[in-house]
């Protein structure tokens, strides 16, 4: 697969440029000027953490799409949200009349945000809605969900997108460019890894199987993502292993996960997820350098180096850029690059690593597409 960056030049244009144009097969009336033009609204499902700290915020310095909308069970949160972005009442809805956003032509986009086990459904429920989607990652609990939300999105005829920020991180990018133009030669080991060291409330969803609790699905998806954009092919068996220290927490899902990936070269990639030890690293080595990027995965900066030397780029919003790039995808009807079909991908090998680790260890084929 090809990643390509991000343009940076502006698509914002002076629409009176536009009030003397003459209707010609090549050009465009000034009203579809203005429907290319307009921002498009996107409400927020679910006001925790990622949007209160990354989404929200974006989506003020966001050139291309702003918030719409919020839906939310908790009334003191959307009291705060419709305060601080200006969201009219009209906008603002629960988990009770969620579907009636199929009424409000003020919101074309809908970013899931809820616990990984209510991805699928109101993802559905949103595409049925008519609305575009973006899911947040892991887009579902397993391959089986993810083909049924790709099913709703062909029918209703809207685009599915995945919240893989790190697409338009520059230090990713070269990352990618260097992996699969083999710049040093063919990747041939990998290590894509991350854990944080910090103790889960035992009341979170996080570590309640039933909610899509555990590291697999919350940070195991980056490495996963990781190793498959940099090697620039999928991998077709994974080996995975699985334990817990914690157990008054960690009563129902397992703490930390390993797993191994091989690709039909033979290339092997380890990584490690888990809340027991701080791991923040993208580690690839070909048969005359490397490329790696330490710290990898986290908001706060990427490092990068390689035998060609240090990276050095700027450090970008990567949540402005990635909702950016989708509203032009949807005003344009262009192809995502984050589309469903990764989401799918990377749902078949957390599918595999799981069944590994049910067989005690077993070497197991990935699904494909």
């Amino acid at each position: 697969m090809t990643f390509s960056r991000i343009p940076r030049r502006s698509f914002v244009r002076n629409l009176s440029m536009a009030t003397g144009a003459t209707m010609t097969g090549s050009s465009l009336s000034l009203f579809d000027r203005r429907k290319q033009q307009r921002r498009l609204g996107v409400a927020l499902v679910g006001l925790g953490n990622y949007s209160n700290t990354m989404l929200g915020p974006a989506l003020k310095e966001t050139e291309h799409c702003y918030l719409a909308g919020i839906v939310t069970g908790t009334p003191t949160k959307a009291e705060k949200w419709s305060e601080e972005y200006k969201i009219p009442a009209s906008n603002i809805y629960n988990y009770d009349n969620y579907d009636d956003i199929a009424n409000n032509d003020a919101i074309d986009i809908i970013y899931v945000v809820l616990p990984n086990s209510m991805h699928a459904e109101y993802s559905i429920r949103a595409l049925e809605a008519g609305k575009h989607v973006i899911c947040e990652k892991p887009m579902a609990m397993t391959a089986e969900e993810a083909r049924s939300m790709i099913a709703a999105a062909n029918k209703a005829q809207r685009k599915l997108a995945v919240g893989y920020r790190l697409h338009y991180d520059p230090f990713h990018q070269e990352a990618m460019r260097l992996g699969q133009s083999e710049a040093f030669g063919p990747i041939n080991y990998m290590e894509c890894t991350l854990g944080y060291s910090f103790t889960p409330d035992v009341n979170s969803w996080k570590v309640k199987k039933a909610m899509g609790g555990g590291s697999l699905y919350n940070l195991g998806v980056y490495p996963i993502q990781g190793a498959r954009y940099t090697k620039g092919a999928e991998p077709v068996y994974v080996t995975g292993q699985a334990t817990r220290k914690r157990e008054d927490i960690f009563r129902e899902i397992y703490e930390h996960f390993t797993w191994q990936l091989e690709f039909a070269d033979g290339t092997l990639c380890n990584s490690y997820s888990g809340p027991g030890a701080y791991l923040d690293r993208l580690w690839a080595g070909c048969t005359d350098g490397f490329i790696e990027l330490d710290p990898s995965y986290n908001y706060t900066g990427q490092v990068g180096r390689s035998t060609q030397g240090t990276m050095n780029y700027e450090h970008v919003f990567q949540q402005k850029l990635q909702m950016d790039d989708f509203a032009i995808c949807v005003r344009e009807d262009k192809p995502s690059r984050v589309d469903a079909m990764e989401g799918l991908k990377d749902a078949l090998i957390i599918d595999a690593i799981y069944a590994s680790i049910s067989n005690n260890g077993t070497r197991t084929k990935i699904g494909t597409v």
